[in-house]
This record gives structure tokens, sequence and C-alpha cells, in this order.
């Protein structure tokens, strides 16, 4: 049918704020979203920080889970796709009634669920684990939560690509719509802030102290956050008919796997990854205006992503600034978190900041990282980059609807 997709409704559950409205001021603010952990006894690391969503009230925010009966990174996953749905002012019958579904990214998938009942294991005995958290350890449950909370009967799948997966499941649910075999889709990701993912990263020595600073020349590592970010995805006939607020366009995506190292980073994969996406958009490196980074703040990874983006858009590309700096980074959820950046800068008219920035790197003379403070602009293309370890790289592009 090749329609046209455009996204009516953002749902961020963030470290920053939750809902559209305080994500969008808090990202313009360039606001922290960072604290001391709370969810686990960081008292045995060095680094003690991430970005938890400290004020998270699943129970405020869905109206069908029975929320003790979910693990939190569900949660998050199905509290994101309600608040995607409000947002976008379609009638919930419709959506039931309709080819309606959900494509949900994870790194870890429930997490904190898998930690306690290990302790239980580990402290008390297989004998001895708690049966309710069994049922709720598969990654599956992530979509089905969205599926359940809101009564869509059409595909419900969980993709776990680590923290490119959200922009994986962007694709997955444009080509649902662009092929006509969904008319309504629901994508995005979830993640928890969980004492595995902070230890390994500490051990890569990828783990920054207290501050995420990408592409500052004294960058020292990630920090851990969490969240569910959701977008509700229609067909530009479909928004129209309606009159709903479009706040951008899904113009296409491209996808690739390296399987060069577990951890690093491959520039010339990344270059492929953005060509591809440009193909499938159907636009050239000229046409962006700005870029949504991976941005992690490791030292490898800045280099690395910034190296590709100078090989393909030359000296001089748009300016690229990391979310991650005010948000951790909140792993399958990260490029779900940049989508939704995306479409406000493109809806409302700024690009988000890179926070944290100090030392201008000498090694990244190219790279213009929009550094504090947001700035006024009207980008009209948008690329959001999301890599992850083992090489899997996806790229969503998104504009302005002419």
């Amino acid at each position: 049918m090749n329609r046209r997709v455009v996204i009516t409704g953002l749902g961020p559950v963030s470290s920053i704020g939750t809902g559209v409205t305080a994500f969008g001021q808090a990202l313009r603010a360039g606001t922290s979203g960072i604290s001391a952990i709370s969810s686990f006894d960081s008292s045995g690391f060095p680094h003690y920080m991430a970005g938890e969503v400290l004020d998270f009230d699943p129970k405020a925010l869905l109206r069908t889970l029975a929320t003790s009966e979910w693990g939190r990174t569900s949660l998050f996953a199905a509290a994101a796709a309600r608040l995607a749905v409000e947002d976008a002012g379609i009638d919930e019958k419709v959506l039931a009634g309709a080819a309606a579904g959900s494509s949900i990214g994870t790194t870890s998938g429930e997490s904190q669920v898998i930690e306690a009942l290990t302790a239980e294991w580990v402290h008390s005995g297989l004998d001895q684990i708690t049966p309710a958290y069994a049922a709720q350890v598969p990654a599956s449950r992530l979509a089905a939560a969205v599926n359940q909370e809101l009564g869509l009967t059409g595909e419900a799948v969980t993709l776990s690509t680590a923290c490119s997966a959200s922009n994986y499941a962007l694709g997955y649910a444009y080509d649902q719509i662009v092929t006509g075999d969904a008319d309504y889709m629901i994508a995005g990701g979830a993640d928890s802030v969980c004492r595995w993912a902070h230890a390994g990263f500490y051990r890569l020595g990828a783990l920054t102290e207290k501050v995420c600073s990408p592409f500052d020349k004294d960058r020292s590592g990630i920090l851990t956050g969490e969240g569910g970010a959701a977008l509700f995805l229609e067909s530009l006939e479909s928004a129209t008919e309606r009159g709903a607020h479009i706040y951008a366009e899904v113009l296409g995506y491209g996808l690739n796997c390296d399987a060069n190292h577990m951890v690093a980073p491959d520039p010339v994969s990344i270059a492929e990854c953005m060509r591809r996406a440009h193909h499938n958009a159907g636009i050239a490196p000229a046409d962006v205006d700005y870029i949504c980074a991976h941005g992690t703040g490791t030292p490898a990874n800045d280099a690395m992503e910034a190296q590709a983006v100078v090989e393909v858009f030359g000296t001089r590309p748009p300016p690229i600034s990391s979310i991650k700096s005010m948000l951790g980074h909140t792993m399958g959820a990260a490029s779900g978190f940049g989508a939704i950046a995306s479409a406000l800068a493109i809806d409302e008219g700024f690009l988000p900041p890179t926070t944290n920035y100090r030392t201008p790197d000498p090694e990244l003379p190219a790279i213009d990282p929009v550094p504090n403070e947001s700035r006024p602009a009207q980008p009209k293309v948008v690329q959001n980059n999301g890599f992850a370890f083992g090489g899997n790289n996806a790229i969503t592009i998104l504009g302005r609807v002419a």
C-alpha cells in the first residue's frame, strides 16, 4: 500500500519528566535526571549515580493492568503507551476494534525481577523462589503489557537488540503501517536500572562517576538510566481524517549488524547504516538538519560516531547532540527517547542540548554538540541514531509533514 506514516502521540516516562509536556520542557531546559541510586544497594560500588524515574507511580497512570502482577519494565512500557494514546487523542474503542499492535524494544527485559529471583535462589534455595516472580520474567511481556493495557488485538512484539532496540521497534511499526498490515502501532522501548547492568558497565570501564559528558574532551563514560518511551503511529490519511496533531512523519530507517566486536563500535558499519537510512527515507545527507546522537559519553562511542558522521556528511555536518547527558543511558528505551526528542524538535522548533559540555575535543573538530543550552531552530529532517553491543545499528529518519 506504501502509506505515509506519522507520529501523533508521544509517551515519555523518564527521569526528567513524565508526559510530553513535562518531558519537553525539561529537554528544552537541559534538566538533569541523575541522582544517587535508590533501586538497589549501591554502597559497594565506587560509582553510584543513575537516571532513575524516582516518581514513577504505575497505579496513577494505568487503568487496566493489575500492577502487582507485572515487573517494573513492563509497567514502564504500558504506562508510556497509555500516555502516547492519550496524547494522540484517539478513542480506545476504535483502537480495540482496529488492526492495532505494539513493538517494544529492550536490553535487559525484567532485570529487577530476575535479580529478585536470583537472590531468593541463592539465599533460600530453588524451592523457595516466589512463583509470581517467575511468571513475570519473560521479556515478551513488555509488549503484551501494552496490548493488554490498551485492549489491542494486533501483534505484540518485543525486540531485544540492546541499546538500539527502540529504533528497531519503530522501524518494525513503520513497516506494519506502510504495508497495511496494521492501521495503528505503538512503538518504543523500556528498561529498568539494575545491579547487574551497573556492575557490568563498571567492570567494562564504561561507567562514569557522576556526570555524563558526551563529545567533551574529558568524557569518561555512561550513567545507566531507565524509563519507558512510546510513540503512537498511524497513516497520514488516518491522522488527517480525524484531525490529529501530527508531530512528525517517519520517513524511513536503516539497519545493519557488523558483528565485528562485542562492544566496540565500527565507524564503517555505522556510516553504512546512515546511508541505508537515507536511501530508505528518500533523502540526501544535505537534507538532514539535526542528528539526535547515540552519544553515550564513552571515549570510544563518541569518537567512532563522530567519525562516521564526518564520513557521511563531510566536515560540516549538522548539529548533533546527546540527550543521554540528561537522562543517562536508558538502554533499550534510548532511541525511543531519541525519537520523542526528535519529534519534539521538529514540532516545537528547537534543538535539545548536550549538557555537561565543558571542553571541546580537538579530535572532534567538526562536531557541534549544541552545548549546554537548547537552540531555537526549525529542523525539517532529523536523524535519530541508535547503536548497540554486538554491532546492532539502527537509525530512524523523521521529517516535518509537507
